[in-house]
This record gives C-alpha cells, structure tokens and sequence, in this order.
C-alpha cells in the first residue's frame, strides 16, 4: 500500500503544468503594442527620406522653413531635379561612382571569398589564429588607418585615381567573415566527390562553392555597394582632380559656405540614394538567406 501511494504521489507530480492561453483581450493589446512600435520604427527609419524629397518638391516660392512645418508641398515641381544635373558635371560624377562601386564590389567578391576559403575548408597551423587577427581588425576605423594609407596611396602615385578610391576598400574582414561562415555550411562530401572527379582547389572554390554561397555573395555585394557609393571621406582626401570626384562629393559641393540652396541639395541626395534602392530592390531575395547562412555555424 505504502508503494501504491507513493506511486500515485509520484504521478501527481509528473503531470504537465497547464500553460495559460492568452485572452482575446491580451492579444489585441500585444498586437497594438507591437504594431504601435512597428509604425514608430518605420517613421523613425524613413521620415528623414520623405521629408528630404517634400524639400525637393518644393519650389523656390515656396519656405521650406515655415512653422509649423509643411510636409505636402504647395505646388509639387520637378524642376529642382533637372537643376541639379546642370550645377556640376552629374553624368561625369554618376559614372564616377558608378564605376567605383562596380569594381569595388567585384574585387570584394573575388577576393573575400579567396580568402574565406582556406579558412573554412583547409586544415593548416595557425589557421584560427589567422582569423582572429583578421576579425580584430573590424575593431580599428578607417579613419585611424587614413593618414598611413593616403602616405602610402602618395608614393604609388594613386592620387587622383581610380585606383586610389578603390583599393583601400578592395576586400574587407566582415567580408571574409560572412563569406567563410557560408562554406562551413557545405558538405565536406561535396569537397572529396570533386577531387576525386579530378578538381583541384581552384575549380572547387569556383565551381562548387561559389554557386553554393549565392545568397551570402548577394548579402556581401549590397553592403559593399552601399559602403563604396555612399564613401565620401576617402574620395575626399585622395581626389584633387574636380573631374574624378564621386557622386557625393558633387552634392557636398552644392552648399556654399555663406548661403546653400536646399532644395538643390535634397534633390541630389535623392538622386544619389536611387541607385542604392534600386540595388536593394533587386538584390533583397538573396539579402536575409545570406545574412542567416552566415550565422549558422561558427
């Protein structure tokens, strides 16, 4: 009898714990809560934009100072848009940066998963060790490395060059970082099947693993694209020659030091973000399997 009871006691205890299910109540007020916070998020994230392309509608009768102020403009023109293309060279300065980006997100590429690709699939000593240094140095800005680099860019004679702009950003450590963490996913099974068909290291790299990790090169352009465009320091200081300047650096030359026409201004910060969306619009498919496959597995 003893053991009858204890037995029972034992069971008593083993039963599951009721989990409590939300009230209709409950759930509308998470729901509110978190779309509340989705909305302010959202204006938080593009109200700069918006409010940036209403100045650029505006025209010039009307006060884009006014208080309180207006978001809907008066009279809608475009004509601040067509204004800014004859202010400075803007089809020199769109090939400009046109060509840069392209280049600098092609050696990103290239070069990234070159070197991701010992580190992820061949056994060597001192591997780890080779990528902690190399993930170390995401911890130093690029400003502090400026000087050394632009000494260096003066004595090759990259100044005022395209390769001077480009160079210094032709491959990065976030860059070896995603694309390594994407061939850690493969199958080493994949790797010896095509050794044994005869492969060597190059020929897997290029046509095994490449087509593999599509969505983390995808994941890697759009942020190389979006760094190299929208560079403006760099340019900056390694360009003299008016006629290699980028995209921003002729929307930075519209304000004047006395007075600057704003309109003008927002118009070419439009035009110069386009490109940039427009990338990510046909790139974002790609964009979240890339970023996930690079956490998968460390």
């Amino acid at each position: 009898m003893k053991n009858q009871s204890v037995t029972q006691h034992s069971q008593k205890e083993e039963k599951p714990k009721k989990i409590k299910k939300k009230t209709p109540f409950t759930k509308f007020l998470y729901n509110v809560f978190i779309y509340s916070l989705l909305i302010l998020m959202t204006i938080v994230t593009i109200g700069p934009f918006l409010w940036l392309l209403s100045t650029a509608l505006k025209s010039g009768a009307e006060n884009i100072f006014a208080y309180p102020p207006k978001f809907i403009p008066e009279q809608p023109t475009l004509s601040n848009f067509a204004r800014v293309m004859d202010a400075f060279p803007f089809w020199r300065y769109l090939f400009n940066s046109s060509l840069v980006s392209f280049v600098t997100v092609i050696l990103n590429l290239v070069l990234c998963s070159l070197a991701a690709y010992p580190l992820a699939r061949m056994k060597f000593k001192g591997k780890n060790i080779i990528f902690i240094l190399i993930l170390s140095t995401m911890m130093i800005p690029f400003q502090l490395l400026m000087i050394p680099i632009y000494l260096l860019a003066l004595d090759l004679g990259l100044n005022n060059t395209y390769a001077g702009v480009i160079l210094p950003h032709a491959t990065t450590a976030f860059g070896i970082f995603l694309i390594r963490q994407a061939f850690m996913t493969i199958p080493y099974e994949l790797e010896e099947s095509a050794r044994i068909d005869g492969c060597n290291s190059f020929q897997i790299w290029l046509k095994i693993l490449m087509p593999l990790v599509k969505p983390s090169l995808v994941t890697l352009a759009i942020f190389t694209f979006m760094m190299s465009w929208g560079d403006f320091l760099w340019p900056l200081i390694i360009l003299d020659d008016t006629s290699m300047y980028t995209l921003p650096l002729g929307v930075n030359a519209l304000a004047g030091s006395f007075s600057s026409d704003w309109r003008l201004i927002a118009a070419g910060s439009i035009i110069s973000i386009l490109p940039i969306i427009i990338f990510f619009i046909f790139m974002q498919k790609y964009f979240i399997g890339g970023v996930m496959k690079g956490a998968v597995k460390g």
